[in-house]
C-alpha cells in the first residue's frame, strides 16, 4: 500500500462525485442505458466510485480488481444469457474499467472494451464527464447490438440508473 495513494482516497470528499456527475447527468446516463438495452439483449451497469474503501486500499487493490469485486457483488454476472457489462469509473485514480460476462467476452474482444475505457478517460481528463459517459454507453450498446441483438424476449435484468458509491 502506497501512502500517497491511501491519502488521495481518504481525503476525497463524498460530494466530489455529485460535483462530477450532477443529478441531470445521472438521469441522462440512465436514460441512455435504458434506450440502448432496447436494441440488444445485453445488460449495462454503470458504477461510479469516488474513493475506494479502506479494505481495498489495504490489499493494494487495483481499479481493475475492484471492478471485478463489484461485478460479483452487484451480480452483473447473474443474467440469463451471461450478457452483463459493468462500466466502472474510479474517480480518484481516473481509471475506467469495463468487464464483460462470459457470454459477451466470447464474442467481443477485451481490446474493444479497453478502447472505450481510454476514450472515456480522455473525455474525463478534459472535464467532459457527461459526454464521455454517454459516448461509452452508446459505443457499448452498439457492440452489444451487433453481437447480442434484441430478440422476442428482452427482459431488463439489471438497474439502468447509475450507482454512486
Amino acid at each position: 500500500m502506497k501512502p500517497i495513494r491511501l491519502l488521495k482516497h481518504l481525503l476525497l470528499p463524498d460530494w466530489f462525485v455529485r460535483r462530477v456527475f450532477a443529478r441531470g447527468d445521472l438521469a441522462a446516463i440512465g436514460a441512455a442505458i435504458a434506450a440502448s438495452e432496447k436494441s440488444h439483449r445485453g445488460e449495462l451497469r454503470f458504477v461510479v466510485e469516488a474513493a475506494m474503501p479502506l479494505t481495498a486500499l489495504w490489499r493494494d487493490q487495483t481499479p481493475r480488481a475492484r471492478a471485478v469485486d463489484l461485478f460479483s457483488t452487484l451480480r452483473v454476472w447473474d443474467t440469463a444469457e451471461n450478457s452483463g457489462i459493468l462500466i466502472y469509473v474510479q474517480l480518484v485514480e481516473r481509471r475506467v474499467e469495463i468487464l464483460a460476462d462470459r457470454g459477451i467476452a466470447a464474442r467481443v474482444a477485451q481490446a474493444e472494451w479497453d478502447g472505450i475505457c481510454r476514450e472515456m478517460e480522455t473525455s474525463f481528463r478534459d472535464g467532459r464527464w457527461r459526454e464521455g459517459a454517454l459516448q461509452a454507453v452508446t459505443r457499448a450498446g452498439a457492440l452489444l447490438a451487433q453481437h447480442f441483438p434484441a430478440g422476442a424476449s428482452n427482459p431488463d435484468e439489471l438497474p439502468d440508473q447509475p450507482l454512486m458509491l
